[in-house]
């Protein structure tokens, strides 16, 4: 297995099964693409803005997406894409309010950095470092109290690591016993900066779980298996009232920080490296080494290369919103003339 769990060694959840790891593989296609897509319309001037993209980290959100109940929470940071697709929200409104139309996820208003779903258990993704993970432990706190058995997951990046919200939702989570996993992202870099450079702990995540009484977890966030494993488990602790887990998942982004850097700060032989870890080749090649046929994989990448090409026609096709709906969702009651 490539878990480490250095403190502690919680009863592992099992390994997925043929269907699981294929809805995994599915999914990890799935993400690749879409994003490979919404980077070659962004070089087309559609999608407004910058983007920060997960391209290479694709194993985290799957296993995850995968692993968790229908009804349960997710919060994101702005590198949201594959954490909201993974929860099961169609390719098209998501592509749709990345080119700002009517007919995105948010009507065109939310844009790249602030995919929410409330149906699809995604609950926001946030441009504010760290932020989303005290309200990731308020949902959690309302699951415990109706007893719902709900549990929320909040991932952000290593950077956030070294920010005062992340220790504040820790220690909150454990005091109250939250059902709540965090998941540390770890990419190695917080924007441009090499994390280990400002950081006084190898690990960023790993090395400060023991300051709230949790175990120190380490996973591959390139393995596929094994991040389902440590998905799992930790959700299946929470759910049965064990309280919060966190995790580190080592990755590593293919480009830069977002649509605007091209990221040669980072040593070739590095970026080589970790091309040569890319989780989709390595688990494709797995799968096969486990029995199953090439061609069956062949036709899950054909297929979800013609549902990007249907998700890009409909974003295309939206219109740019209207001047009406500037006000919408922004004052309690729909507008703002009670307030002139």
């Amino acid at each position: 297995m490539s878990t480490s769990l250095r403190e502690g060694k919680p009863q592992l959840a099992g390994r997925p099964d043929r269907e699981l790891r294929l809805r995994m593989f599915r999914l990890q296609v799935e993400l690749r693409y879409f994003e490979k897509r919404a980077y070659d319309l962004f070089l087309q001037n559609l999608v407004k803005g910058t983007s920060h993209l997960s391209l290479g980290q694709e194993a985290i959100a799957a296993a995850f997406g995968v692993a968790m109940r229908s009804d349960d929470y997710t919060y994101a940071t702005y590198r949201g894409h594959a954490h909201t697709l993974a929860r099961g929200v169609p390719m098209g409104p998501v592509l749709a309010e990345l080119l700002g139309r009517e007919n995105g996820l948010m009507a065109g208003k939310g844009g790249s950095m602030h995919l929410t779903s409330v149906e699809h258990g995604v609950m926001g993704s946030y441009a504010i470092i760290g932020a989303h993970l005290p309200i990731a432990c308020g949902s959690a706190w309302s699951a415990q109290y109706l007893g719902t058995g709900q549990v929320s997951v909040g991932f952000f990046g290593d950077g956030t690591t070294n920010i005062g919200a992340f220790h504040e939702a820790l220690n909150f989570a454990k005091i109250w016993t939250l059902p709540v996993v965090f998941v540390c992202e770890n990419n190695l870099y917080m924007e441009y900066t090499r994390t280990s450079e400002i950081t006084a702990v190898e690990h960023p995540a790993a090395d400060r779980a023991s300051a709230y009484g949790l175990p120190s977890i380490i996973v591959d966030g390139n393995d596929p298996d094994a991040m389902y494993e440590v998905a799992s488990t930790s959700l299946q602790l929470a759910r049965e009232g064990g309280g919060p887990s966190l995790i580190e998942a080592k990755t590593y982004r293919h480009g830069g920080h977002s649509r605007a850097d091209p990221g040669k700060y980072r040593p070739d032989a590095e970026v080589a490296e970790w091309l040569a870890r890319d989780p989709l080749p390595m688990y494709r090649a797995r799968l096969i080494a486990d029995g199953v046929a090439e061609s069956e994989l062949a036709g899950v990448e054909a297929d979800v290369g013609l549902a990007v090409e249907a998700a890009t026609e409909f974003a295309k096709a939206g219109a740019v919103p209207g001047e009406d709906l500037l006000l919408k969702d922004v004052w309690a009651n729909g507008g703002a003339s009670w307030r002139n």
